[in-house]
């Protein structure tokens, strides 16, 4: 938390926090609404590029190259998106990859 100068600017904050994570939320809740965000959200559900490679694989879908789908492939579409991704759900994967990166394995 930031610090904060009295009590309204800290009450602010909060409420500022509690906006963008209810945000947050709602994107969660929402079915995906195209193949790249279904691997976007399993990449978030298990926090995993192989555990999310493996799910594609499992659905018989190859990588654009024509081969089997890698974790390199789930890196890149976290790491740069695509157009049929809502730019809120990314920016969650892009944090979770961020926490992950910095904290190491953090489930």
């Amino acid at each position: 938390m930031k610090p904060y100068a009295d009590i309204a600017e800290l009450i602010e904050t909060l409420e500022s926090e509690i906006t963008h994570l209810t945000a947050q939320i709602n994107t969660l809740k929402k079915e995906p609404s195209s193949f790249n965000e279904q691997v976007i959200f399993k990449y978030i559900d298990t926090c995993s590029t192989g555990k999310t490679k493996d799910f594609v694989r499992s659905l018989g879908v190859k990588s654009e190259r024509g081969s089997l789908f890698s974790s390199g492939d789930v890196t890149k579409l976290v790491k740069n998106g695509a157009e049929d991704i809502s730019p809120e759900l990314l920016a969650i994967a892009q944090k979770m990859a961020s926490m992950k990166n910095k904290n190491g394995k953090h489930r």
